[in-house]
């Protein structure tokens, strides 16, 4: 597959342009030289685009169309003539009373609408979709208490029980990409998925990201991040780079989990209050009902992904709301096959392939680097 070089960069889209992961993708893709078009709800709005247009090559490769997820045919000049798509917009909300209009549709339906827009184009090469490890992660069919549970690219999330404890946000990651692989296998779109974990960093938007919000929600005694139990964590520069490098790898396929490390709510507190002391961040334990009723059943995953291929800045925690500076950068094995206390490979786990080898390998000849 002819995907643009160096020299020749080419066009690509970005849906929710405004948004965490998609500005700092937009922000990437700037610095590699492409020519970037931004869809947004309001091309007119500059306010909520400033700090896009504030981008190093923003005036000169940036351009802004409006697109709506729940307007079927709004993405169709924004994908015209583009190589790539990069679909990020999602409905992350606060549900109020209706999950199905409030997140579920503008989930679903707007991957539609999107993956419509794509199948028209004479001109797309790729297009590679933002999940999450929200659909690999909440399961009901996990091993007993206490027990350690490796989840991989394979695996999803059950629909039952995401339902079951009204995990709306996790149940739209579920049918939207399950949705977009059927419809890119019956359009041949060629797709491939980044499955961020919980995405952290500093925001180039305003006001914070919901991931920010939720952190100091929980650094202020809040509870309601208790829910997520023990999950996995990942630099936002490294989930925009995730989704470049598998965009420009023909051998890319599939989907890929892009995570450095697990932690409990309560590790993370305890990390932050330990090398923190000035912010004065209470240790006392914070578990919601909610995490009470299904801890049992996810607190010892861990996403030992058999094709990651990122993440060497983990716990660079930049929130602007606390003005913390970076400290730590930690490299990570980016073949991550999980090993007992010996080292030794994990038996029973599908390798990944020698072309997903050489793909994390090229990811660390082209960007660790520059770190």
């Amino acid at each position: 597959m002819g995907h643009s070089t160096e020299k020749s960069k080419g066009t690509v889209c970005v849906t929710g342009a405004t948004g965490f992961v998609a500005s700092w993708l937009i922000k990437c893709l700037l610095q590699d030289g492409y020519r970037v078009r931004g869809a947004v709800r309001d091309p007119e709005n500059y306010e909520k685009a400033a700090h896009l247009w504030a981008l190093s090559g923003a005036k000169e490769r940036l351009q802004l169309v409006k697109g709506d997820l729940l307007v079927e045919g709004s993405y169709d000049a924004a994908v015209a003539g583009c190589e790539g798509v990069f679909h990020t917009a999602a409905a992350l909300v606060r549900i109020k009373s209706d999950p199905k209009a409030e997140m579920l549709d503008p989930t679903i339906l707007g991957t539609l609408n999107v993956l419509h827009s794509c199948a028209k184009s004479t001109t797309l090469k790729r297009v590679v979709l933002t999940s999450s490890t929200a659909a690999v992660r909440f399961r009901d069919d996990l091993e007993q208490p206490g027990a350690v549970t490796y989840l991989d690219e394979y695996s999803w999330s059950s629909i039952f029980f995401c339902t079951k404890y009204q995990i709306w946000y996790s149940l739209a990651k579920i049918l939207s990409e399950q949705e977009a692989w059927k419809f890119a296998f019956l359009h041949s779109i060629d797709l491939v998925v980044v499955l961020p974990s919980f995405v952290i960093g500093p925001c180039l938007p305003y006001p914070l990201s919901k991931t920010a919000q939720d952190i100091c929600d929980l650094l202020n005694g809040g509870r309601n991040f208790g829910i997520h139990g023990r999950m996995g964590y990942v630099h936002v520069d490294d989930v925009a780079r995730a989704h470049i490098l598998v965009y420009e790898t023909p051998s890319a396929q599939g989907r890929y989990i892009c995570s450095a490390q697990e932690a409990t709510p309560q590790e993370l507190v305890q990390y932050l209050a330990d090398r923190y002391p000035h912010l004065q961040i209470s240790t006392k334990k914070r578990v919601s009902s909610r995490e009470n009723q299904r801890k049992r059943r996810h607190r010892h995953l861990h996403l030992m992904s058999i094709r990651r291929i990122v993440c060497f800045r983990m716990f660079d925690w930049l929130f602007k709301i606390l003005n913390w500076k970076t400290t730590v950068q930690l490299v990570f094995d980016v073949v991550a096959v999980p090993r007992d206390d010996r080292g030794r490979l994990f038996t029973g786990l599908r390798i990944a392939p020698r072309r997903l080898y050489h793909l994390t390998i090229h990811f660390v000849q082209r960007y660790c680097a520059k770190t």
